[in-house]
């Protein structure tokens, strides 16, 4: 429930900004990383992938001195490099330490969760049942952890489609950014397929995907465009636009203003504003003031939960991290 009455639209063209939205957590910290790691060591540092899912943040990173590669090969030997935060699999980090690399890992530690929950459930003898969307950065890490344990599906009909030779000894695990709409289907079918199903403690789909999504779902209702800031390869983002879609809400994904079509503002009296947990403030900000300019006059933020969720840094930056930077939030 919000934390205040969502007031109707009266009349005047108006823009409900949905919170929480826009950097997360562990987006937080990755970019913090790198920042940190181009003050304290210079240049180059490297990092593997984008190190979020967001051009402008990428861009932004690059000018400061990044520099980023698809694969650990491109990065010279016993060069400085950086993971990203959807984590990477054994085999990398093995290539790392062959290459005599200095490894900073900026994998967000839900995302490490999961991979920690792979390895004991694949230990303990389970096929793995991995809930995700295939060739993303996070789905390709997590399966490297078990592949000869793991498998992946992306909807009913692959649960559907599945041979598990044991259907006793199955566990499930998930792709943090998912929609909580779509995988509790898929949950539903593996549970009617394996009765028997175990899965881990606690969700891995991560707190800010579903605060982001349960804003989208509580102010649906009171808008007839819904604009989610983010980029095309951000799966939490996309997640978004589809819950949006979900509850009759004509939604899109904007990397920026400039990807906005003025024909989807004829007819929107008012307009929802909401951004994954890769974009950054100032892109909302920037589509808000547009909006303005089209008569958009009255804005209301909507607060559906607060968040207040910190990561500390990684161990091969925090000792020396400490003395140059307080991330208090």
């Amino acid at each position: 429930m919000p934390l205040k009455p969502i007031a109707p639209n009266t009349g005047e063209k108006k823009i409900y900004l949905l919170k929480p939205r826009g950097f997360c957590a562990g987006v937080v910290r990755a970019i913090d990383v790198v920042k940190i790691a181009l003050n304290l060591y210079g240049r180059p540092v490297y990092v593997r992938k984008e190190i979020v899912h967001n051009k402008h943040v990428v861009e932004e990173l690059r000018e400061l001195g990044a520099i980023f590669v698809e694969e650990l090969a491109e990065v010279p030997d016993g060069g400085r490099a950086i993971f990203s935060a959807h984590g990477v699999s054994p085999e990398v980090r093995a290539q790392g330490k062959l290459r005599g690399l200095s490894i900073i890992d900026a994998t967000c530690p839900l995302v490490t969760k999961v991979h920690l929950e792979a390895v004991k459930f694949a230990r303990e003898g389970y096929t793995i049942v991995l809930i995700g969307h295939k060739n993303h950065d996070e789905v390709v890490g997590t399966l490297g952890e078990a592949p000869d344990k793991m498998v992946l599906v992306e909807s009913v009909e692959d649960v559907d489609a599945l041979r598990i030779d044991d259907d006793t000894r199955v566990a499930y695990l998930t792709q943090t950014t998912l929609s909580l709409d779509e995988t509790k289907d898929i949950m539903a079918r593996l549970v009617e397929r394996f009765p028997m199903i175990r899965g881990p403690k606690s969700q891995d789909i991560c707190y800010a995907t579903e605060n982001r999504q349960m804003a989208v779902k509580g102010v649906a209702q009171f808008c007839d465009l819904l604009l989610v800031v983010g980029s095309g390869n951000s799966s939490n983002s996309k997640r978004l636009v589809e819950v949006g879609q979900n509850y009759g809400v004509q939604s899109f994904l904007v990397n920026d203003w400039s990807d906005v079509d003025l024909a989807w503002l004829e007819g929107a009296k008012s307009v929802g504003v909401t951004a994954g947990a890769s974009a950054p403030e100032h892109l909302v900000e920037q589509i808000v003031e547009a909006l303005r300019t089209h008569g958009y006059g009255d804005l209301e933020e909507v607060e559906m939960i607060e968040e207040d969720v910190r990561f500390s840094l990684p161990p091969e930056l925090a000792g020396a991290a400490s003395q140059l930077y307080s991330i208090g939030r």
